[in-house]
């Protein structure tokens, strides 16, 4: 059999001047599948059957075993087993991070004790959000949805090296799916609260072209707590979602290739506090993106290259009808937030022996207008990178680095008119040995940084008598972050475990200066460690059944992670998120999937009642969702029934204090494929 190379460049976020982790840089956009008999294929590993590629780690393909990070992959079976149609749903029932979740199509990740922003700028959060290796403009993951998403690879501590500002706790790649064959998906379900979904999909591949695509549906009334409480005006009227990657490869692993997003949420329940429910709130989300991408090699694969231009736009509108709220605005409209987003990345990889290069630049402007501030925004950041790794002694031990320069600029436009530049120079060494083709031991050092809003560095209004100036002084927030793990994978058996250590310093917080005035400062510091492990085995690959028995354990435990002014624990943040279960099937058409996702206490702010720091009690929800292909035909296609039980015991919880989650609920769903 021919075998085919799979080092296809990937485009990441943001870059920087230069950068050294190893296979640095490429995207996994056409990878071909290797031959089972022949070499392991550069950038592919299997593992108990399956094959994997990275890219979130370092920016191109690379075997798992070299990735020096801790590194989670939720491929597409995991995807479809667990039900979720956003990707914030998802996240919560991996247990994949600390969730905070709204009702209303509003999800943010904690990783680490670092968050995802989750409206306007994603320049602002401390975890990054990737679409498929470019910044997603956006840190709510419910506004994307799973449909046409091939895998997620979630890699957990600091990603600046790669992807710049935001990427200190970790960094969410979204992959979108590929055409590699001709097929067609219908699905359609309902269940409790008046939930309706509907979804069209497809693939197709056909001299060069390839296609991946599809269209979802959802909406839901309001919905019943745990506790039987009904909770008002927490329905969605309409959230619909589209996705397509289509592409033509006009010569071998050269290929050009244009992804579409679009998610649009028209009149979302926006209730308040259960306690002092507003029935009558709403707001509408919208976010849509276009990247264009061109990746490219030689023919003996030794140089990589990759060019792409992107742009979109995330949109919110917050909706208080002057009935309920005589204080309200005249027109109705409370609050409105756009960013637009636009970005270009250039990027070479060249093999130089046992050395691997990767060189390039990025481009990244955002312009962001809020409805509550008289002033518009712009945000430019220009990057250079170096990203390198080494196999050394037979290939068992590989040394990666990296450093990187980011340039940023910011503008407030006023009367007079305000700018303000800062520079970023993030370095990071990482190690992985593999000691035994099955265990492999891990290490890195990395920096990660958030760069100062616009605001911070140069707003200059007043509101309600207070005059809020910029700090042209700040400088960017910065973490350092160390790291040891261990890996395991042998016959069925998948485990990992890595203790890490994170210095926050320069954190930026409100000061008072002498005239009274508000403004900014860096101040605030913080010290975070702890162990994340995560556990399955198959025990059915030993026992040499036909069925898969595997119970899975995925946890996050923070033992410190404290203010180091106050002492006091950093607030939304749980010191012990799990999720564990079991995954079962025939692999001849029957699955399922028992989930229990545990998150533990935190300390949150009590802005519905006392104004002042409380502790969220912890919860346990349990989903059990069972899938069964009935017919299979060549002529008439693949019929299934899905059904799900969510929250099984009904638990009444929340994952921000004032804004409980459904209770018991069932779904039942049925999927044509053809």
């Amino acid at each position: 059999m021919k075998k085919h190379s799979s080092r296809l460049i990937v485009g990441g976020g943001a870059c920087a001047l230069f950068c050294l982790t190893g296979s640095a840089g490429l995207a996994a956009e056409s990878v071909s599948q290797p031959d089972p008999a022949a070499d392991v294929v550069p950038g592919v590993e299997i593992i108990n059957g399956k094959t994997y590629l990275t890219i979130t780690a370092s920016r191109i393909p690379e075997k798992r075993s070299e990735v020096s990070a801790s590194l989670m992959v939720i491929d597409r079976e995991e995807i479809e087993r667990s039900g979720a149609d956003t990707v914030g749903d998802l996240m919560a029932a991996k247990g994949a991070g600390h969730i905070q979740k709204y009702p209303g199509a509003l999800t943010t990740i904690g990783i680490r004790g670092f968050r995802t922003e989750s409206h306007g700028n994603d320049l602002q959060g401390h975890v990054l959000v990737l679409l498929d290796g470019r910044r997603a403009g956006t840190g709510n993951l419910a506004r994307i949805m799973t449909r046409n998403v091939e895998r997620i690879e979630i890699i957990r501590g600091p990603g600046a090296v790669q992807y710049g500002s935001g990427g200190m706790g970790g960094v969410v790649n979204v992959i979108t799916r590929q055409g590699a064959k001709n097929s067609v998906v219908v699905e359609a379900g309902g269940g409790s609260f008046g939930t309706a979904e509907a979804a069209v999909g497809g693939t197709a591949k056909n001299q060069g072209f390839d296609f991946s695509g599809a269209f979802s549906y959802e909406r839901q009334d309001d919905y019943t707590t745990g506790s039987g409480a009904r909770f008002a005006n927490t329905g969605i009227d309409s959230q619909v979602g589209a996705s397509a990657n289509v592409g033509y490869e006009f010569a071998p692993n050269n290929r050009f290739g244009v992804i579409v997003t679009d998610f649009d949420a028209g009149y979302v329940g926006d209730p308040g506090y259960l306690s002092t429910n507003d029935t009558d709130n709403y707001n509408d989300k919208s976010s849509y993106s276009v990247d264009s991408r061109y990746n490219g090699q030689n023919s003996s694969g030794r140089y990589q290259w990759m060019g792409r231009y992107f742009f979109g736009r995330d949109t919110s509108v917050w909706v208080d009808p002057v009935a309920s709220n005589p204080s309200g605005w005249d027109d109705g409209i409370s609050s409105r937030n756009s960013t637009d987003q636009q970005g270009a990345q250039a990027q070479v990889s060249g093999l130089f022996g046992k050395l691997a290069l990767t060189t390039g630049l990025d481009w990244l402007r955002y312009e962001v207008e809020n409805s509550w501030s008289p002033q518009r925004s712009s945000y430019e950041n220009p990057a250079l990178f170096l990203l390198a790794k080494v196999g050394l002694f037979e290939e068992r031990v590989f040394v990666s680095g990296g450093i990187r320069q980011d340039w940023y600029t910011v503008k407030v436009e006023q009367p007079a008119g305000r700018s303000e530049d800062t520079t970023q120079t993030t370095p990071q060494l990482g190690l992985a040995w593999m000691v035994t083709d099955a265990l492999k031991l891990r290490g890195q050092i990395a920096q990660g940084f958030v760069m100062p809003s616009a605001d911070q560095l140069a707003i200059d209004i007043e509101a309600y008598g207070i005059r809020t100036v910029g700090n042209p002084e700040l400088d960017p927030e910065k973490s350092l972050t160390w790291e040891g793990g261990a890996e395991y994978n042998k016959s069925g058996l998948s485990g990992s475990l890595t203790w890490f250590a994170t210095d926050f310093d320069d954190k930026i917080v409100r000061s008072r200066l002498a005239d009274g005035a508000s403004s900014y400062t860096n101040l605030g510091s913080a010290t975070i460690n702890g162990l994340e492990a995560a556990l399955s085995y198959d025990v059915g690959i030993p026992l040499r059944w036909a069925w898969e028995v595997r119970p899975f354990v995925d946890m996050t435990w923070l033992n410190h992670y404290e203010d180091d002014a106050t002492g006091l624990d950093l607030t939304y943040t749980s010191d012990l998120t799990l999720s564990s279960g079991l995954a079962f099937g025939d692999k001849a058409g029957f699955s399922g999937r028992v989930n229990v996702s545990y998150t533990g206490p935190q300390q949150v702010d009590d802005w519905e009642e006392s104004y002042e720091v409380v502790e969220l009690g912890s919860f346990v929800v349990t989903d059990l969702m069972l899938s069964y292909r009935f017919l299979q035909s060549a002529a008439l296609g693949d019929f299934t029934v899905r059904g799900e039980l969510r929250n099984i015991f009904d638990e009444d919880y929340a994952y921000v204090k004032g804004y409980p989650m459904p209770g018991r609920s069932v779904f039942v769903g049925l999927k044509w494929e053809f």
